[in-house]
């Protein structure tokens, strides 16, 4: 090891033992240290001089931050509360998503960018959409505390006999409090929505197959309700034939005249030396797969060739009328990906048109602006979706070779990006976004839409998650605190008969009990005391749930049970798709090996360098803002907390 190496451990070292000295009050208290000077290639400077590394931080995702209060209630209810063993089979069912008229899932919308002109400053178009996104911040804001509000039952206790000047205890909540619905607070981030929607022509929104309905809320749907739109379902490995074509025939009945496909981005890669027996995975589509996506494709822009009803009764403007995407398109280069342009970048997408109320409605003046409307040099096909859904594994897939960054940790792509399919096809990866929506956090962690390094609320998430998997049978873990064995008293037998039959109680476990049953398993303890690190514990078992290692998925809503069944009491876990032993790779850089703009700073997912302040965020015109800035506190043991 290198001296310059061992000399700073050894004087880590001695400080971790100076501080704990003063802390004991064995010393006097140590002098505050200055603050830590960044290397000078990272200090802060103009932004001219730095563009690429400022865009990326105007793009980080912002959230709100659960408050401390929440944080302590939910981790005493999670050791307290018995998880349900067998799990019941509606546990498996995903909840239906088709409240009362009037509630707040029922009016959640996604900003949408204000009217336009050509002639208007960058300035003024950008003032307007700040006034617009402050508006709408405000009223989600709103709608969601109307929507945690309904408070969920409570068990009952009984009045306790004695002094009635003594306070009942407070009862025990039945279930864990609601929490907040995360959702994109970054204006920015919204931006890049706005402008993959503008210029795209057919819309892809991939929908995670292990629950589908997470991906696709009313909000977006009510977004896209103008727009060409082809459901495209991902992930199918992992939840298995029988409950991707479930969710098809849902997905078909309940969206009338939407195609629905479903897609496989991952095989499984032939290594010659592979590492301790792990399966390793790469980009890949299989043919039907692609067929069906291409079909889709194909049909929506046949049917937008034809020109519309009213057109059609009026000779005069079926004469003039210009279809809004290029004609011809060579279907066979599009299934087999070929040409010259495959996977490369787009200088620039081409500027569109402002957008008005009322699209598709071709009356006289619609009809003129078709007349003089010039065919596309492009079909575009926007690819949107929240974060962690498959989207950039997805294009990867398509072109057969790796063009765009993918990561487990969700969010990677940035900005949105715009690739050649074919010669005629181009593509626009959007950066995932978070709908607001009328679901909890904990499911939007357990579908991977959340970062997990972001996640304070461990044993909330791990309750949620063991409600609907039996994580310590998946990991075969042994009670942290078993019940005792009772012997019977042989004083108690009579003449000539033997000892009775003891019945075993059932073991009991919590939340807490599985993080710390893993934790042991595992070795891992914290520094200071020397106790189970739940964190650590809880941030392994989500990410193993995330990414796929422990496969699960959702039925439909409404799904009858007597027909599924209920799984063995294991709820939504597919034992026969696991992957635990798989080595999923992270392709970091792209073929071309751009730079990263956050190059020389930390890309680890458990690292809290993601986190950005409000003027990071939202470029110091959203200063009022509740946004999310995890502390490295969040980061640690639960016992290393002062």
């Amino acid at each position: 090891m290198p001296r310059k190496k061992i000399t700073n451990i050894n004087q880590k070292k001695t400080e971790q033992k100076l501080k704990r000295a003063a802390k004991r009050g064995d010393i006097p208290p140590l002098e505050p240290k200055p603050p830590k000077l960044r290397h000078p290639e990272f200090r802060r400077i103009p932004t001219e001089s730095r563009p690429g590394i400022d865009a990326a931080r105007k793009l980080q995702s912002a959230f709100v931050k659960l408050p401390r209060e929440y944080l302590d209630k939910t981790k005493l209810i999670a050791s307290q509360l018995i998880l349900p063993r067998p799990i019941p089979g509606e546990a498996a069912v995903f909840p239906s998503n088709s409240p009362k008229d009037g509630t707040a899932s029922t009016t959640f919308t996604c900003p949408k960018r204000p009217k336009w002109r050509f002639d208007m400053s960058k300035a003024e178009v950008e003032a307007n959409e700040d006034r617009v996104f402050r508006k709408w911040l405000t009223e989600t804001d709103h709608l969601i505390e109307e929507w945690r509000d309904e408070k969920p039952p409570t068990t009952e206790t009984d009045q306790p006999e004695g002094d009635p000047e003594i306070e009942p205890p407070e009862p025990l909540p039945a279930e864990m409090p609601r929490s907040w619905c995360y959702f994109e607070r970054n204006p920015e981030v919204w931006r890049q929505l706005w402008r993959v929607t503008e210029i795209s022509q057919i819309i892809l929104v991939l929908l995670d197959s292990r629950c589908p309905l997470l991906h696709y809320p009313p909000s977006l749907r009510a977004y896209l309700a103008t727009r060409k739109v082809i459901l495209v379902l991902t992930k199918v490995d992992l939840s298995g034939p029988e409950r991707t074509q479930a969710w098809t025939t849902y997905l078909q009945s309940t969206f009338p005249g939407v195609r629905v496909t479903h897609v496989e981005s991952y095989i499984e890669k032939k290594v010659q030396h592979a590492e301790q027996g792990r399966k390793h995975y790469e980009p890949h589509i299989p043919t039907e797969f692609r067929r069906k996506l291409v079909e889709a494709i194909r049909d929506i822009h046949t049917e937008m060739l034809e020109p519309p009803a009213e057109v059609k009764r009026n000779e005069a403007w079926l004469k003039k009328w210009t279809p809004a995407v290029k004609r011809n398109i060579d279907w066979d280069a599009v299934l087999s990906a070929q040409g010259g342009k495959v996977g490369s970048e787009v200088g620039g997408a081409a500027a569109p048109l402002p957008t008005q109320e009322g699209e598709g409605d071709h009356g006289a003046e619609e009809a003129d602006k078709d007349s003089k409307r010039v065919e596309p040099e492009f079909l575009t096909v926007g690819v949107i979706g929240q974060p962690n859904v498959g989207k950039s594994s997805l294009l990867n897939a398509l072109f057969g070779v790796n063009r765009v960054r993918t990561s487990k940790q969700p969010g990677k792509t940035k900005h949105y990006q715009t690739l050649f399919w074919t010669n005629e096809l181009r593509l626009v990866d959007c950066p995932g976004l978070v709908m607001p929506n009328n679901i909890p956090m904990e499911m939007q962690v357990l579908s991977g839409v959340l970062p997990i390094s972001r996640v304070s609320a461990i044993p909330a998430c791990i309750y949620f998650s063991a409600q609907h998997l039996p994580l310590e049978k998946i990991y075969k873990l042994s009670h942290p605190t078993p019940p005792p064995a009772h012997g019977e008293d042989k004083r108690t037998w009579r003449e000539g008969s033997g000892p009775h039959a003891i019945k075993e109680k059932p073991i009991e476990w919590t939340a807490l009990d599985i993080l710390i049953a893993y934790a042991e398993s595992k070795g891992w303890v914290t520094a200071k005391v020397g106790r189970p690190d739940m964190n650590r514990a809880g941030n392994d078992i989500l990410r193993a749930l995330v990414e796929g290692r422990i496969a699960w998925a959702f039925w439909p809503p409404g799904t009858d049970i007597t027909v599924v069944g209920d799984n063995d009491g294991n709820g939504i876990w597919l034992h026969e798709f696991d992957r635990l032993d798989a080595d999923f790779d992270d392709h970091e850089q792209d073929s071309a090996e751009q730079e990263d703009p956050d190059e020389g700073e930390s890309s680890d997912i458990n690292s809290d360098e993601d986190v950005i302040s409000e003027d990071e965020a939202v470029g110091g015109r959203f200063n009022a803002l509740s946004l999310d800035e995890e502390s490295e506190e969040e980061e640690v043991g639960e016992d290393e907390r002062p």
